[in-house]
């Protein structure tokens, strides 16, 4: 069973999935197209990606491909604690340039669906953290973007400062969203 929850920007969704245990552990389908679409995901995912952070504190993000390679998400923890952080690009939508900062992890197996049009990153709040993610388009190094993580016009209440945040040397020089081009009407 697949249940969906709008959270405060109504297209970003947190998705919950029936576990089911005994004496020896769980499982879980953490994905079911059929089950998705009777929920209203109707995304077809066509790449995993995964990562994993040693350290905690480390930042991805916020990343985004543009059309025609852009990608909705579907993003949950397999080992450890993340602040997930979505940021609404869409210029004609009411929550332009307001975001979304959520824990995920291992333990409570939530996920969340990010669609088209988000700028998406997260801290690792424990070391040794594990994140999949599907989504909707392949990889395009073409159309592969990036927003500052600690503009402070977003007002992410990022777990850590950049002092403490260990980031990709790419991560470290995307644009503040004022600088943004125009990715999505």
């Amino acid at each position: 069973m697949v249940r969906v929850e709008p959270t405060q920007i109504p297209d970003v969704k947190i998705v919950r999935t029936t576990v089911f245990t005994d004496a020896r552990g769980y499982f879980v389908e953490d994905y079911n197209q059929r089950a998705f679409a009777e929920a209203g995901i109707h995304d077809v995912f066509v790449q995993d990606n995964s990562s994993f952070s040693t350290r905690m504190g480390t930042i991805r993000g916020l990343h985004f491909q543009t059309e025609p390679f852009a990608q909705a998400k579907l993003v949950r923890v397999g080992r450890g604690r993340i602040l997930d952080v979505v940021v609404d690009l869409r210029r004609s939508s009411s929550t332009y340039g307001q975001h979304i900062a959520l824990e995920l992890s291992a333990d409570d197996r939530q996920q969340l669906f990010v669609p088209v049009g988000f700028a998406h990153g997260f801290c690792t709040l424990e070391p040794d953290t594990e994140v999949h993610y599907k989504v909707t388009a392949h990889y395009s190094p073409a159309h592969d973007r990036g927003l500052a993580w600690n503009d402070p016009a977003l007002g992410i209440d990022w777990p850590v400062g950049p002092a403490q945040a260990m980031l990709s040397d790419k991560d470290k020089t995307h644009p503040l969203f004022a600088d943004l081009p125009a990715s999505f009407s």
